[in-house]
Parts: C-alpha cells; structure tokens; sequence
C-alpha cells in the first residue's frame, strides 16, 4: 500500500508543487525561495521520515507570508490524501523536542477535526528573510486541511531560530507517530467507525 499524494496549487500569489511518502527515508528536495523556511521543511521531513519534494514559487517581493501559507495548505492536502480512510492508523502522537535551551512539545490527534492550538512564545523578528509569525500560520494551515489537531507548546527558549526549529522537528515526530501504521489495528482507530 502506497501511502503518497502529491498536489498542486497555482493561485495569483503562488506555485506550489508538493509530493509527501509518509513511509519516506527522511529525504527531503525543497525549494520555495524562503531559505530559513527550506531549512525547517528539510527539518521535518528529516525527523518525520517522511520523503518531502516541495517547490513552490511565491510573491516573495511583499513578503514570505503567501509562500509559507500555501506550502502549509498543500503539506496538509498531502496529509489527509495520503492517510486515505486512516485504517491501521496509531492515530495519536506526541513528542518534546530540546534544541539547546529552547524545548517544545507537539501532540496531535489524526481526529479529522483540523485545528491548531499554538502556545509559542517566539520573539518576532526576521531570521533571513523569513518573519517568525509565520511558523503559527504554516502550522494553522498544515492542521486545517490535513483534519488534524495540533497542539504546539514551548517551555522553554530564547533565540527564535531554536524555538521554530525545535517545533517543527517537536511536530514532524508527533506526527510521524501518529500516521505509523500498527499491527494490532484493525480498521479505524475510533468507537465511532470513522475519522
């Protein structure tokens, strides 16, 4: 069973082209122009072991904003496809990742219910050319359309590059956990027969 989707989407701010293996080798070829942004994608296929492909072209010459937000859009396309009906699904997932002092906690549930609750206390700035607000609008759009809850939180952390960075690789892990597949289940994993 092949556990892949790839999507596109082309609107008047951007391109994206995206292909997501949930049963992936951790490689990731990304490129959207946004180089702090590259960094956390590799990151998250890296540490989900998920294999990640994302080329997105955006309006770059405003800002970040449109290009991160799309990529969030599709990488949660990507995930709701390739999960299909969820059957062998552990479902839930969670992990705390340390990057020196800065550590967060990502937990999520494949509930077919997306929401994101964001609890990151981050300085706002610029790192590159990439506004650290953006990191709660890519993880509000990945959760909305792949039907998940995430739940984001950082207890501790100073320098913004390690708080993002922590999270994303925090949520690459809880959802890696929460789409493996586990032996002893048998079809959907809800008393309601469905997610």
């Amino acid at each position: 069973m092949t556990r892949s989707a790839t999507v596109e989407r082309e609107t008047s701010e951007t391109s994206v082209r995206l292909t997501l293996d949930l049963d992936g080798d951790g490689s990731a070829t990304v490129s959207t122009g946004v180089p702090f942004f590259d960094h956390m994608l590799e990151a998250f296929g890296r540490h989900g072991l998920f294999a990640l492909d994302v080329s997105a072209e955006g309006d770059l010459a405003v800002d970040a904003h449109h290009t991160v937000e799309d990529v969030g859009i599709c990488l949660g396309t990507a995930f709701a496809r390739a999960l299909g009906d969820k059957s062998g699904i552990r479902r839930f997932g969670s992990a705390i990742v340390p990057m020196d002092e800065a550590m967060v906690l990502a937990a999520v549930d494949v509930s077919g219910r997306g929401q994101c609750h964001y609890a990151v206390d981050v300085p706002i700035e610029i790192i590159g050319t990439f506004d650290t607000t953006l990191a709660k609008e890519f993880m509000i759009a990945l959760a909305a359309n792949a039907g998940i809850t995430v739940h984001v939180m950082a207890f501790a952390g100073e320098n913004a590059h390690h708080i993002i960075e922590a999270a994303f690789k925090a949520l690459a892990r809880a959802l890696a956990e929460a789409v493996s597949l586990d032996p002893r289940v048998t079809g959907v994993p809800s008393t309601k027969g469905s997610l």
